[in-house]
């Protein structure tokens, strides 16, 4: 069955061969969205394309919540997230608005907060999530006037640990590239991850267009970083036979390319196969190629330039956990082994005649114990 196209969409061919997707909407200027059609980043930006098509009129009543959140989508802070963010942050405060949008947003004191979060005291990262989000919103507030403070400041706040997405250990990369042959799209996935640190949703966009002079030069979707990365001499082998018509490296099996969540269920997919343990993610991937680049003695500004991470603390992170490995190992390199003294050649010689005295006696006692046993 066809797909019926989404309004204003223009789809072709161009005479190179590339597919080109472009939102025309009547009196504004076309907008280039991401081929293919139909992909997960073609939605994502077209639907942030789209909303800045004027609304239909919904009326809020002023000083609510919802009004109060409405505002925040509109603001600065919340329009200069990647359009991934801003999704995943609308599905916290849309919940959010559906129970308690009629409310007056300057009624919501820290009592509120504390029970709303204690109400998902279940899922602790489900609740930190909201307590940050909610904040966002308050700031806002205060900034428009809708309330003098931010009841969140003083709420309680979400304590829980977790060190994420667990990362690949070198067990884990060798048992994958035993099970999957160099042939596989499934090991070529897994070394693109591996040699470049990206983030999912960069590796699955990265194809021929992004590789020049020998380096996989892509601007980051999510922070917007310029990525600049030296194609290693163990990864070229897996894409240099990339069809040049297709526009991925990872790509499904009718050469489209893939979605991020798509990819994620991918890899893990092809980790369970091989025999990895549960919690096997591409994120996994990109902590794995941060921490061989620690082990390396990378410095954490030289892992940054090719993982495209904005917080130099987490990559610091991993350059601590390497230098404590290379501390320890020196450490216990620097104990010298214990001498004992050889024992002399008589101790060898008593301990024998001991231990056949101790043979002979067993012997003699077991012969005494039967004569006396009484006879039946």
């Amino acid at each position: 069955m066809r797909r019926r196209k989404p309004r204003y969409i223009n789809e072709y061919i161009d005479r190179h061969g590339k597919p080109r997707v472009y939102l025309r909407r009547p009196g504004r200027p076309q907008v280039a969205l991401p081929a293919p059609l139909y992909s997960q980043e073609f939605w994502t930006a077209y639907h942030a394309a789209m909303a800045d098509e004027p609304a239909k009129t919904v009326r809020r009543k002023p000083g609510s919540v919802a009004a109060a959140v409405h505002g925040y989508y509109s603001s600065l802070e919340f329009r200069s997230l990647a359009p991934s963010t801003q999704a995943v942050y609308r599905g916290i405060l849309d919940r959010f608005v559906a129970k308690h949008g009629d409310g007056p947003i300057a009624g919501i004191a820290t009592r509120h907060v504390n029970l709303l979060i204690d109400s998902m005291a279940d899922t602790p990262t489900a609740a930190s999530n909201f307590r940050k989000r909610l904040k966002a919103v308050m700031d806002y507030a205060v900034s428009a006037g809708m309330r003098s403070d931010n009841p969140v400041t003083m709420a309680k706040k979400v304590k829980y640990q977790s060190d994420g997405h667990r990362t690949w250990s070198e067990a884990d990369i060798a048992a994958y590239r035993a099970y999957w042959r160099e042939d596989t799209p499934e090991r070529l996935a897994m070394e693109l991850m591996l040699y470049t640190g990206v983030r999912r949703s960069d590796a699955v966009r990265i194809g021929w267009e992004h590789v020049v002079d020998g380096r996989v030069e892509i601007v980051a979707k999510k922070t917007g970083a310029e990525l600049s990365i030296p194609i290693h001499v163990d990864l070229w082998p897996f894409i240099k036979d990339t069809p040049p018509n297709q526009p991925t490296f990872i790509a499904t099996l009718k050469g489209r390319p893939r979605s991020e969540k798509a990819f994620s269920a991918y890899i893990s997919e092809a980790a369970r196969k091989a025999g990895l343990p549960a919690g096997s993610a591409p994120h996994g991937l990109r902590k794995a190629a941060c921490r061989r680049l620690a082990e390396a003695g990378c410095s954490a500004m030289e892992i940054m330039s090719i993982t495209g991470h904005t917080d130099i603390r987490e990559v610091e992170r991993y350059c601590r956990e390497a230098a404590k490995r290379g501390l320890a190992a020196s450490a216990m390199a620097r104990l010298k082994p214990i001498e004992l003294p050889n024992p002399p050649d008589e101790l060898g010689n008593s301990d024998d005649k001991r231990l056949k005295d101790i043979g002979e006696n067993r012997e003699w006692r077991s012969r005494q114990d039967s004569n006396l046993r009484p006879s039946a």
